[in-house]
């Protein structure tokens, strides 16, 4: 019997593996509001292939998850100084095509997590795509 996870239960850690494991878990249920728990109120996402914030974050996120995207990544780099950790990661997107096919994106991704209230929060992310070959 598999236990279902609460998904508004899960929160970010300094662990940067674990960290990882919980944004792509949240990611990958393809619910957006859920997702966006994981982002301080004032983070900066370029995950909508430009800097968002507040309000219009919020909406790109619950909008790129609901066309059902699959994630997968591996931590490469973590450093954290107090409370600001920086977690660089390699990234393969699966983004929806026009036929229903999954179109590959891989990149690497810049973000930021910082501790507040007790919590561990996004800041920045910041995923950018390789070139196209």
């Amino acid at each position: 019997m598999t236990a279902e996870t609460d998904l508004y239960s899960i929160e970010l850690t300094d662990d940067p593996q674990v960290q990882n494991e919980v944004f792509l878990k949240l990611f990958n249920s393809g619910d957006g509001a859920a997702f966006d728990r994981l982002y301080r109120d004032d983070a900066i996402s370029n995950l909508s292939g430009r800097p968002l914030t507040g309000p219009e974050r919020t909406q790109a996120i619950k909008d790129m998850l609901a066309q059902g995207p699959t994630l997968n990544s591996v931590v490469r780099h973590s450093y954290t100084a107090g409370d600001v950790t920086l977690i660089v990661v390699d990234f393969e997107l699966g983004l929806p095509g026009e036929n229903g096919e999954l179109v590959p994106v891989k990149g690497s991704c810049t973000d930021v997590i910082r501790h507040v209230d007790g919590k561990w929060l996004m800041a920045i992310d910041r995923p950018v795509a390789d070139p196209a070959a």
